[in-house]
């Protein structure tokens, strides 16, 4: 595979897509509006909770399976530090693996389904270029952006979180920790590739971009399965849990996009547009 002749594909979608404002303004503004509006929302908990009305309640499974180095550390917290501590630091993590797959859906659904509906596809089936390169083409521009709003929505949060607790954990900064960065820079990649391949793929076979679209959101409930494993305790996303996902979802990528090559038929799309 020619990544130069994937590139071009990259750079022809990209130029289209950053004209599109209605396409980039709600995959920008929603997920750095969740990244702003949750970490101000726990800071102001001590402004309507007092220590003594505190209640642990929901939490009671998620903190009983935190590791032990963890749960000696909480030992040492009010109940209303704990309450806080859990939510901004477990209970919203995985919402981090759902803004890749939200930003990226968009994209990944006009990747195909898109260009037949501007009846631009047939010129795209006949360039030069592999099945292959193609595909891993209109991959890369929902990738990229997608990674990129993952990552400014998690600095913002650690920032906005660490200015505003300082001093309710005694000025210690909470944000970044290694499970953090391990889910950001590890998981959540590969977590989308998986996501934009398959719906790529969706977008290939369907006629449309609402079409591609409404099925592809089934693809998000893998991910709400890993999103409430950790809310409920029964999974926590450590380093070691982290790290097997990851090479979990690095082995699915690989076979995504292998079937993606396989059941890219150029001849099958030209024949639904007659």
């Amino acid at each position: 595979m020619r990544l130069e002749k994937a590139k071009l594909v990259f750079r022809k979608d990209w130029l289209e897509i950053k004209r599109n404002w209605q396409v980039i303004l709600p995959i920008v503004i929603v997920p750095l509006m969740i990244s702003v509006f949750i970490p101000v929302i726990l800071t102001l908990i001590p402004n309507v909770v007092s220590g003594s009305e505190a209640d642990l309640g929901g939490f009671v499974p998620l903190v009983q399976n935190l590791p032990l180095s963890v749960q000696d550390q909480l030992a040492g917290m009010t109940e209303l530090q704990v309450m806080i501590y859990v939510m901004a630091i477990y209970f919203f993590a995985p919402f981090f693996l759902i803004i890749p797959l939200m930003t990226s859906s968009v994209i990944a659904s006009d990747s195909f389904a898109g260009e037949k509906e501007r009846k631009t596809i047939e010129g795209l089936l006949a360039t030069p270029i592999s099945d292959s390169e193609l595909l891993f083409g209109k991959m890369l521009v929902s990738f990229i952006p997608s990674m990129l709003v993952t990552i400014v929505s998690f600095v913002v949060y650690t920032a906005i979180f660490d200015v505003l607790s300082f001093g309710l954990f005694n000025g210690m900064l909470l944000l970044p920790n290694l499970d953090w960065i391990l889910l950001i820079f590890g998981l959540a990649p590969t977590v989308a590739l998986a996501s934009i391949g398959l719906t790529v793929i969706i977008s290939a076979k369907v006629k449309g971009f609402k079409e591609a679209q409404q099925i592809s959101v089934i693809l998000l409930l893998p991910i709400l399965g890993l999103v409430f494993g950790q809310i409920s305790g029964a999974l926590i996303f450590g380093p070691l849990v982290i790290a097997v996902l990851a090479a979990l979802f690095v082995a699915l990528d690989f076979v995504v996009f292998r079937i993606g090559v396989k059941m890219f038929k150029r001849e099958e799309i030209l024949a639904q547009l007659a």
